[in-house]
């Protein structure tokens, strides 16, 4: 088997072609960026570009599309639906000269929206920042595709926000900052975050790849069970072996900081940390149904603790990474 992976130069890409390296199929990773780990296999590529994307793609099996733009502060707003979108019609027209018929894609469960009730797959969709909108856009030209294309084979992936070693997001950064212990809780705590670990992100590609070879499929993923926030400073504190003091401040208060930081960031013209979308995400209750997942009979190889205690083990009690690191949210 050959399988091609949209944009796996990146967090979620790298560990991909490393777990699916010890299987016997072929790789090949196309990608606007180079790969640190694995130059040999990639090919330089923008999914914006047809005639690249053609040159690239040739007997293969199964395409992986990993290349999104994913950040909060994507400026212009146009670059979601232009790599989000269009990326996503230019590949499934070079799937279609070339003969291609499987395609798994990762798009997010930010096309639920904030605070909603534990959805499941049938939920109704209600995304509210661009990054959302546009993957459901994304999912929406998959829907009208697979409608003229009965005989293809597409999975859908809808993770959560994803973690792991050498990630510098969102959880990285709330890890960091718990593990400083200098951490202040924003409102009670109690609200429950979901996660997913990359190490059973990639393995449950890998198990669609050979497992759910017919049809049109949509899955959410995430580890379970959920842990509120301050289960998950408990865990942290546990996995350090550190007391961690835990300060809270109530939500108004959190809003109005983030705020200033807004204000802050656009005079300064500067990406900072805090940011009134994060405080606002942070706070969320951000709770997902996998059950549609788990029925399939994938098995995750490593409870969301267990994914959690490598990564801090690997950035803050080892400090492994040695510089090679990959951003996002």
């Amino acid at each position: 088997m050959k399988i091609a992976i949209i944009g796996g130069s990146g967090f979620v890409g790298t560990r991909l072609v490393e777990l699916l390296s010890s299987y016997d199929c072929e790789l090949l990773n196309v990608d606007k960026q180079q790969s640190v780990f694995y130059p040999d296999i990639t090919v330089l590529a923008n999914v914006l570009d047809k005639e690249q994307l053609s040159k690239c793609l040739h007997n293969v099996d199964v395409v992986v599309l990993l290349a999104a733009e994913h950040r909060d502060d994507i400026s212009p707003v146009s670059l979601y639906y232009d790599v989000n979108v269009q990326g996503m019609r230019n590949v499934l027209a070079v799937m279609e000269q070339n003969h291609m018929k499987r395609m798994v894609f990762t798009s997010s469960v930010a096309v639920y929206g904030l605070n909603k009730n534990n959805p499941d797959e049938e939920h109704p969709t209600d995304p509210f920042n661009h990054y959302g909108k546009s993957k459901w856009q994304a999912e929406q030209v998959l829907q009208e595709w697979y409608q003229s294309h009965p005989d293809w084979n597409i999975n859908i992936l809808r993770p959560t926000v994803i973690f792991g070693e050498r990630n510098r997001g969102n959880v990285y950064n709330l890890l960091k900052q718990i593990s400083s212990g200098k951490f202040m809780m924003i409102g009670s705590g109690n609200n429950k975050k979901s996660m997913a670990y990359v190490g059973n992100i990639v393995s449950f590609i890998h198990y669609l790849i050979g497992n759910v070879q017919e049809g049109y499929h949509v899955y959410n993923y995430i580890d379970k069970p959920d842990l509120t926030m301050n289960e998950l400073v408990t865990h942290v504190s546990t996995v350090l072996k550190k007391h961690i003091p835990s300060v809270h401040i109530p939500y108004t208060l959190g809003m109005l900081g983030g705020y200033g930081f807004d204000f802050l960031a656009r005079i300064t013209r500067k990406k900072l940390t805090i940011s009134s979308v994060r405080v606002k995400k942070f706070n969320a209750t951000t709770q997902f149904d996998a059950t549609k997942a788990l029925s399939t009979g994938f098995v995750s190889p490593f409870s969301l603790q267990e994914g959690l205690a490598r990564t801090l083990e690997f950035e803050f009690i080892h400090n492994a990474s040695r510089g090679v690191v990959f951003y996002s949210e």
